[in-house]
């Protein structure tokens, strides 16, 4: 079961993975905060992530190369965020075929068929969540952000966070595979800063079984092929 596929354009002022990026500038300050999910009775949280966009200046731009990976019929790491104009490769290091695709505007894309040890790139220009999937296995899912932003990072145990920037004025955005963004405005000067808590709501989150490539169901064979 996945969440509703929406789209999820990000612009400046509102997107965005695993990992924190190496600061643009050399003089950078800490910044932390939490973020607070609502979720429904007995659900888990998902993993949230957060980037931040300068309000008294120019976004510097970062992109850079990363990857997927297809292994055990998932995919490795499962959420993964990159500044724009970034390329993510996607190496198929299973033993059988993977068909990796998304429906995601505004850049879906389709890879094709291919075999173990072979690896394709995508390279992203559009802001905005990608909801990722395989179109044999239907059990495989990632969710891919790409952040008008270089300065991007997941949130830790209990919803903590933590980026370097350089002193400023910063929008900080969060959001999850189940929750839209929410924002919230910070000042970094010398010695660092703790921004306002952010809140996501994943309370109302629909779960329906995402479509194959095609727009369509995925057989019931695929389903068993676990």
């Amino acid at each position: 079961m996945m969440p509703e596929l929406r789209s999820v354009r990000l612009g400046v002022g509102s997107v965005v993975a695993l990992l924190a990026l190496t600061t643009v500038g050399a003089s950078a300050e800490t910044v932390k905060g939490t973020i607070a999910t609502r979720v429904r009775p007995g659900a888990t949280a998902a993993m949230p992530v957060v980037y931040a966009e300068r309000l008294d200046g120019p976004t510097p731009s970062r992109p850079g190369s990363f990857a997927v990976t297809q292994k055990g019929k998932a995919f490795s790491p499962r959420v993964l965020a990159v500044p724009l104009g970034s390329s993510v490769s996607f190496p198929n290091e299973d033993p059988i075929f993977h068909n990796v695709f998304s429906l995601s505007l505004p850049q879906p894309f389709d890879l094709g068929l291919y075999r173990a040890g072979a690896a394709k790139t995508r390279t992203f220009t559009d802001a905005a969540a990608y909801f990722v999937f395989c179109n044999i296995h239907p059990q495989m899912a990632a969710f891919l952000v790409v952040a008008p932003s270089p300065w991007v990072a997941t949130a830790g145990p209990g919803g903590v966070w933590t980026l370097d920037l350089p002193p400023g004025r910063y929008r900080i955005t969060a959001l999850s595979e189940r929750a839209s963004p929410t924002t919230v405005d910070v000042t970094v000067r010398a010695g660092g800063a703790e921004a306002p808590p952010l809140s996501l709501d994943e309370s109302v989150a629909v779960t329906t079984p995402h479509l194959n490539k095609f727009g369509k169901p995925y057989p019931k064979s695929a389903y068993a092929d676990k």
